[in-house]
């Protein structure tokens, strides 16, 4: 088949829709703990690897997916400035990619780093040289880029055996949930607070040599549950895990998500995953106000970007 027949190109509406691993790829553009360890601060790349993990499956596996997007209030008539990424190569690959805002100060459109290179991966995952690596699609679709602008990216990839590959930099996210539970789960990299890891078109970014990489081995019934850090700011993981217990459909469960995060990040008075980790970093209101006893509270208004995968065995061929 050929790849114009594969790829499919969305602009700036928001999607519902169930991708199976053997539908077509996909890539749409949008608005912008676990591995032992809660925060990546410091040092060069990581390696880690999810516990108990099970052996290799007998079946092989794939990705029945759902994808759900809400873009900033601000930015709904631009789209906002995440990308996303899906493909039935392999057992699937799934891709979110946030770009920066603060390039806007500088005139320049946040949203188009973001899309290069989410258009990049689908140009470059079935690549010899990538060899079905996360890491080495990151490298490749960076070095192709030729936008002005930077992104913190996810790319997980899954192997039909059952090994589901992650690369990741920045703060856009990953969850395994098995059972009704979170087995596995990213961890944000960043410099300082609000300011995460990202790849970027100027020589003080990052690359691919900073991700974070991981290895998962998932099994049939597994729930992926990834996103940009608009998802992950304003929805609790037992949250996701409540949203994944009710929407047993990989598209009902990924709009879900993303209208709950709406929901909470223009709700000024929901205590958010955000401004708690804010408070813990010494953000808080001015002490007056503490001593009249308030706090820091609210949602964080961001583009949402959501997909659900579920592990399937009824891949076909």
């Amino acid at each position: 088949m050929q790849r114009a027949e594969r790829d499919v190109v969305g602009m700036a509406v928001p999607l519902l829709r169930t991708w199976t691993a053997q539908s077509h790829r996909f890539i749409h553009f949008n608005s912008r703990n676990f591995c032992n360890f809660h925060r990546i601060v410091k040092g060069r790349g990581s390696v880690c690897c999810a516990p108990s993990v099970p052996g290799p499956s007998m079946s092989e596996l794939c990705f029945t997916v759902g994808t759900h997007l809400i873009p900033h209030p601000g930015k709904v008539d631009r789209g906002g400035e995440d990308a996303f990424f899906v493909s039935n190569y392999n057992g699937g690959v799934l891709a979110v990619a946030d770009g920066v805002s603060g390039w806007a100060e500088e005139d320049v459109d946040p949203s188009l780093f973001p899309k290069e290179l989410v258009a990049n991966f689908s140009t470059l995952v079935e690549d010899e040289e990538v060899a079905y690596d996360p890491q080495v699609l990151l490298k490749k679709a960076h070095a192709a880029s030729t936008s002005i602008g930077s992104a913190t990216v996810i790319v997980a990839m899954l192997e039909k055996n059952g090994s589901l590959r992650i690369a990741n930099v920045g703060d856009c996210g990953l969850r395994v949930l098995r059972k009704g539970e979170i087995i596995f789960s990213t961890c944000p990299q960043e410099h300082y607070f609000d300011c995460p890891y990202q790849l970027s078109s100027e020589m003080v970014g990052q690359t691919y040599k900073d991700a974070m990489v991981c290895r998962v081995e998932v099994v049939e019934g597994d729930t992926i549950v990834m996103g940009s850090d608009g998802l992950f700011d304003n929805v609790f993981d037992h949250e996701i895990v409540s949203a994944i217990s009710k929407h047993k459909d990989a598209t009902e469960a990924a709009k879900a998500l993303a209208d709950l995060a709406s929901s909470h990040s223009r709700d000024a008075k929901f205590d958010s995953p955000y401004s708690l980790e804010a408070r813990s970093r010494g953000f808080d209101v001015p002490l007056w106000k503490k001593i009249l006893g308030k706090k820091l509270i609210g949602g964080k208004l961001d583009d949402i970007t959501v997909i659900v995968g579920q592990v399937v065995s009824s891949c076909r061929k």
